[in-house]
């Protein structure tokens, strides 16, 4: 391809709505542009990385067993009520009604489709397993589109779905689709990690998600650097052994202490002298089943995927000064665990064992010190509901976890029976016995895996493309176009490596060398080829990696055959 009947529009400032990396440097490098907030056109160099990709995915996922299909985006409504996940969703689903008022929604994810189809078709242990994909556009109304293609309100997604006779069904089916996502982000030069998750809106049990590994990502992975051990999870499921207090501490008459002014766990410590770590913080929350005290240890944070599922609630929300005074009696700043009536309590694990603690005391500006659980107390439940943090022990060999930033690329679920006993996708077993058809489903962000590439490989002049999802591999850069010699020893490389397979591109406009080798850098190809008058002279070219910016005089005849091995080798050391 000629690099003048591309459409690249390259750009060399930096879009001021652009705030991570690969936001930047998408706009800039001429591969994006935005239609509406959250919602991209993919001009053709992003569009041949995404087609890259997804011709991976497709790989990985036939290589296991999977057929492809396609399902509607437009949804009803009476499928999602089935599920009950009309109402749960919440307002990141999109809703319309068609001409007869008749409600529908445009796909965020496939569950209740896919269900309903196999629930039609489906009917014996003779036609299990079951693996069927797509890939195609998602939908879902973010309140705050940000970060480019990180956090959309359209995007591009591989959903597959598993469908087992049993549970020994689905751990095979699972741990197929976690050998063929590694292989994916294996295969896209990423730098990765699956991670222990929590499943969500999707429900069910146990859950992975793919993070790369960047300074941007939202998300926060904590691990065990230990590589004997392994542990690694996202901190909504992250775990660790409670803190406990093994002291012999005699308890002591609870005292109420004023503490004017004093609301948050630094001030309220520093006045009373004594380590946050012998604070009792009481959050209070609303949630459909009424109001929700959390308490946690004053030097942790309350994990709210945690708390939501230990009081099985759907909505939780932090509740706002009014509320808390409304609840506790109190300004916020004073809540405790002490007297505080008409809430369900649930204590974190480190609590229970606090001796001659300080809480708030449902009184503005006021205390109690000496408070101890089981005797001043009693929550409704134990739970661990605290979030982990870096330096907490390793939950498999107590070594001191790390923390890290990551981007959520992908995302495997054990269902089980969640959707198919909903609606009644069953079939009969050996004996004629019906049963419920265990479930699983698998998401890649396709986009979004465009997105965390960039993330991860550039450098102050540009994206620095693997080889695999590269729009082109190479650029052919005659120093002078108006010169025939230099064009013409140009198109003859360029031609050469047509027909050695390699894809390229030619820029052949009457452009300054210095423009050229910019927009080479910023675009990313992974090898750029450079023809001046000391190239027609020798017959020699200059070869630049990307990468790491090496160059090497290699003879034409020569070329094509160094790219190929250099292009066969990057996608083999990834």
């Amino acid at each position: 391809m000629l690099v003048s009947q591309l459409l690249i529009p390259t750009l060399r400032e930096t879009p001021a709505e652009a705030e991570v990396v690969s936001h930047q440097l998408m706009v800039r490098a001429g591969f994006i542009r935005k239609a509406a907030a959250g919602v991209y056109t993919f001009l053709p160099l992003a569009w041949r990385v995404v087609k890259k990709i997804e011709a991976i995915v497709r790989e990985e996922m036939d290589r296991q067993g999977g057929q492809e299909i396609m399902m509607p985006i437009i949804q009803p409504a009476e499928l999602w009520q089935e599920s009950g996940r009309w109402d749960v969703y919440g307002p990141e689903l999109f809703r319309l009604k068609d001409r007869h008022g008749r409600d529908f929604c445009l796909g965020p994810t496939h569950e209740e489709i896919i269900t309903d189809l196999i629930r039609g078709e489906v009917n014996s242990y003779k036609q299990l397993p079951l693996l069927l994909y797509q890939i195609q556009n998602k939908y879902r109304d973010e309140r705050r589109p940000r970060f480019g293609l990180m956090r959309g309100r359209e995007f591009i997604m591989k959903d597959l779905y598993s469908f087992d006779r049993d549970q020994e069904g689905l751990d095979i089916s699972y741990r197929k689709m976690y050998e063929a996502y590694t292989r994916v982000f294996q295969r896209c030069g990423l730098k990765f990690r699956p991670v222990e998750a929590d499943s969500g809106a999707i429900g069910g049990n146990d859950s992975h998600e793919f993070m790369v590994l960047a300074a941007s990502g939202e998300a926060i992975v904590v691990y065990c650097p230990r590589e004997s051990c392994g542990y690694t999870a996202n901190v909504e499921k992250a775990e660790s052994p409670p803190d406990l207090f093994n002291g012999r501490e005699e308890p002591k008459p609870v005292e109420l202490a004023a503490t004017p002014g004093m609301r948050t766990v630094d001030q309220v410590a520093s006045f009373m002298g004594v380590s946050p770590k012998k604070l009792i913080k009481t959050l209070i929350y609303e949630t459909e089943k009424g109001p929700v005290a959390a308490l946690v240890r004053g030097d942790r944070d309350v994990n709210e995927i945690k708390l939501k599922k230990a009081v099985d609630v759907i909505n939780l929300e932090l509740a706002g000064p009014e509320a808390v005074e409304r609840i506790t009696g109190a300004a916020a700043g004073f809540a405790g665990p002490v007297g505080l009536p008409g809430v369900k309590m649930v204590a974190d694990q480190e609590v229970e064992s606090l001796r001659n603690a300080v809480s708030g005391a449902n009184r503005r500006d006021c205390h109690l010190v000496n408070v101890n659980p089981g005797r001043d107390f009693k929550p409704d439940m134990v739970a661990d509901i605290r979030l982990i943090k870096a330096g907490d022990p390793c939950p498999g060999c107590r070594e001191p976890l790390v923390e890290a930033s990551g981007i959520e690329v992908g995302q495997i679920f054990k269902l089980g029976t969640k959707y198919s006993k909903a609606l009644g996708a069953t079939y009969l077993d050996q004996n004629g016995q019906v049963r419920p058809i265990v479930m699983g489903c698998y998401g890649i962000g396709v986009t979004r895996t465009m997105a965390a590439a960039i993330e991860q490989n550039h450098d102050e002049n540009g994206i620095i493309w693997p080889a695999a999802i590269a729009p082109y591999h190479v650029v052919v850069i005659p120093v002078n176009a108006r010169d025939k010699d230099q064009f013409g020893m140009a198109r003859r490389v360029y031609q050469a490596m047509l027909e050695a397979g390699i894809e390229v591109v030619l820029d052949d406009r009457d452009e300054r060398p210095g423009v050229k080798f910019k927009d080479a850098d910023l675009v990313g190809y992974p090898v750029r080829v450079t023809v001046g008058s000391r190239s027609v002279a020798s017959g020699e070219l200059e070869m630049r990696l990307r990468r790491d910016g090496s160059t090497s005089m290699v003879p034409e005849a020569e070329l094509a055959g160094s790219i190929s091995r250099f292009l066969n080798s990057d996608q083999e050391t990834i």
